[in-house]
């Protein structure tokens, strides 16, 4: 059998071991040192922020704003519904209570109808949240000046989970530059990868610095050890900062080569009774991953698109599987786009994750598209 072709895998630009070796040869192989303090600095200006905390994942990054906002048990935090539970579990660490809310067709990200929706019932049960959490989408920003005065009407602050949009724009500004407080996310399958890790960012120093000493397991200036709050171990290693480092580095190469991968993905599928998720024209997606959706009527062979990609060894997924429809957020509100039907709920049914890494090669992405069209041509039949 060929060698796994897998959906977004680490790309190393080959500057990695520099950073790596420098770790080792000053002896900083904890979560201290040059390349954490250096790797904050580097992508807070990247993105156009002031301050930046590396963390062991973005995960950890949203639970330190919750936290940061006084989020505590029984309170509400609305938050996209079509995303990857990392956004919205660290609403469950607080023993609070997720509000979800529906995508809107432009974008999939976040609908602001259905926010407001939100928030008029809110305000009507006296269940007004302590944060919103909007995620900028396989790479793409939500329409940020729609959401964003809703959100200032109602006085409730923003964490943006740009975790899957590093590198992304909206009207000229980087992704993650929009909320009180933004996250990124540096996993295996991410545009850039520190092999696991994250960052919060924010304009605010006041909030990096309570969330700094929070992820220190919250100890107090003294020569014993001596806490006052609960902290978490959630600091990330210099050696993975020094990855992350060269990672960023390559990171305008990287989306280089995912929107051409894009771009010849649409091409060569472009006869066939499928959609590719929009582009926004507010701004400029990172393209981390392509997604295509099936006309409705040819749900079923979404299932065999997957099976016939395995059996050549191609990995691929559905979309993420909306919070709503998860067990173990069955019993949470959630808020459509339109009046009975759910927008992401829709998208998910019909919607396929092609392989879009950026060392994705010609005859691998040929592969890919010679079975998928071997599929569909079988249906035309």
């Amino acid at each position: 059998m060929s060698e796994r072709i897998f959906l977004s895998p680490p790309h190393m630009s080959g500057n990695e071991m520099k950073y790596v070796q420098e770790a080792f040869d000053t002896n900083w192989i904890a979560p201290l040192g040059t390349n954490v303090d250096k790797f904050e600095e580097e992508l807070c200006e990247y993105v156009g922020v002031e301050h930046g905390l590396a963390l062991s994942s973005g995960t950890a990054g949203i639970h330190l704003a919750l936290k940061y906002f006084g989020v505590g048990p029984g309170d509400y935090v609305f938050c996209s519904d079509l995303t990857f539970a990392g956004s919205c579990n660290p609403i469950l660490y607080q023993y609070a209570n997720p509000v979800f809310i529906d995508s809107e067709p432009e974008t999939w990200n976040m609908s602001p109808i259905a926010l407001e929706k939100a928030f008029e019932w809110a305000k009507k049960e006296n269940k007004m949240p302590k944060a919103v959490i909007i995620v900028d989408l396989y790479g793409q920003s939500a329409d940020y000046d729609l959401l964003l005065p809703i959100c200032e009407q109602y006085g409730v602050p923003v964490i943006e989970d740009a975790a899957e949009a590093l590198g992304a724009t909206y009207k000229g500004k980087k992704c993650g530059s929009f909320g009180h407080v933004s996250i990124f996310s540096f996993n295996g399958n991410k545009i850039i990868t520190t092999s696991g890790g994250g960052m919060v960012v924010s304009k605010d120093e006041d909030a990096i610095k309570k969330m700094r000493f929070w992820a220190t397991q919250s100890r107090e200036p003294a020569k014993h050890y001596e806490h006052k709050e609960v902290g978490y171990n959630y600091r990330m290693s210099n050696i993975c900062a020094g990855i992350g480092r060269a990672q960023l580095q390559a990171l305008d190469g990287f989306i280089d080569n995912r929107k051409n991968i894009y771009d010849q993905y649409k091409e060569k599928l472009n006869d066939f009774p499928i959609e590719f998720m929009p582009i926004s024209e507010n701004g400029s997606p990172n393209y981390w991953l392509t997604v295509i959706i099936l006309d409705e009527e040819n749900l079923v062979i979404s299932a065999d698109i997957i099976t016939e990609l395995e059996l050549e060894n191609i990995e691929s997924r559905p979309l993420w599987k909306p919070m709503h429809l998860q067990p173990i957020f069955s019993d949470a509100p959630i808020f459509y786009h339109m009046e009975t039907e759910c927008i992401g709920t829709n998208l998910f049914e019909r919607g396929i994750c092609l392989p879009s890494g950026s060392s994705l090669s010609i005859n691998e992405q040929s592969l890919i598209i010679k079975t998928i069209s071997k599929v569909l041509e079988k249906e035309e039949q």
